[in-house]
């Protein structure tokens, strides 16, 4: 059932939680996603069938969840999603994060390593704004967004991104690849080959970045970036379980 929780700066979130025993689990979502997703759906009912602990959520601006999506930024769905964990869950978590849902995680790993008991990121996204988004951008894409505070880029998901100035300069101040980040508990990387999105340079570069004694990469031949396929859903549900 849908609750909402208000954070500490007034946004208004979507949630939904799941009572059970042992290490419980958090889904971060991805950029313009919801945790109506399909592999939030499908961890939800693992976790309920499993009676572990579980949270999903809507960052402000996404789902049904309050605010405009085009109002947030990196640094705002980092503090949803930091406030919600504190407020709404005990002890340490395994934070399971979707494309953006990744980087995010990797800065509440940063931020607060005691509040995570393991990773898994899924085509994680870190420092995408900046390596994805402007460094893809034409001169002229680049120009308009400064000018005029916002452009729209084409999404395989629907309609176009608006893709704002404020994303990509707060984006900027959460960067996780320029500085040593250290992650000291056990982290699983799943990355499809046929990601059309988050290429597999990008997992690579992570876990060659990640300092930790128990990092992990699993890349399946074929998945594309929704990696939503039967088996797919498996491997994050295997992942999850092997990690407490």
């Amino acid at each position: 059932m849908t609750e909402f929780h208000i954070t500490s700066a007034g946004r208004k979130l979507a949630y939904d939680q799941l009572a059970g025993q042992g290490i419980g689990i958090v889904f971060l979502g991805g950029f313009a996603s919801d945790m109506g997703g399909t592999k939030a759906v499908h961890l939800a009912a693992w976790a309920a069938r499993m009676g572990r602990p579980f949270l999903r959520f809507d960052y402000s601006g996404h789902g049904q969840s309050g605010g405009a999506f085009t109002d947030g930024c990196i640094g705002d769905w980092f503090a949803d999603a930091m406030d919600i964990i504190t407020a709404r869950t005990a002890g340490p978590q395994i934070l399971v994060g979707s494309s953006m849902g990744g980087w995010i995680s990797l800065l509440i790993a940063r931020a607060r390593p005691d509040v995570v008991a393991g990773l898994v990121g899924i085509a994680a996204a870190p420092d995408f704004t900046e390596d994805s988004m402007w460094a893809g951008f034409s001169a002229a894409q680049r120009a308009m967004l400064l000018a005029d505070g916002a452009i729209d880029i084409p999404s395989d998901y629907g309609a176009p991104y608006t893709i704002t100035r404020r994303l990509i300069q707060d984006g900027r101040n959460h960067l996780v690849l320029r500085a040593p980040l250290p992650l000291p508990f056990p982290v699983r990387l799943l990355q499809g080959t046929a990601d059309a999105d988050v290429d597999i340079s990008v997992a690579l570069r992570l876990l060659a970045h990640a300092q930790g004694g128990d990092v992990r990469l699993c890349l399946v031949k074929g998945a594309d970036h929704r990696f939503s396929d039967a088996q797919c859903l498996d491997l994050i549900t295997q992942t999850v379980a092997d990690l407490g």
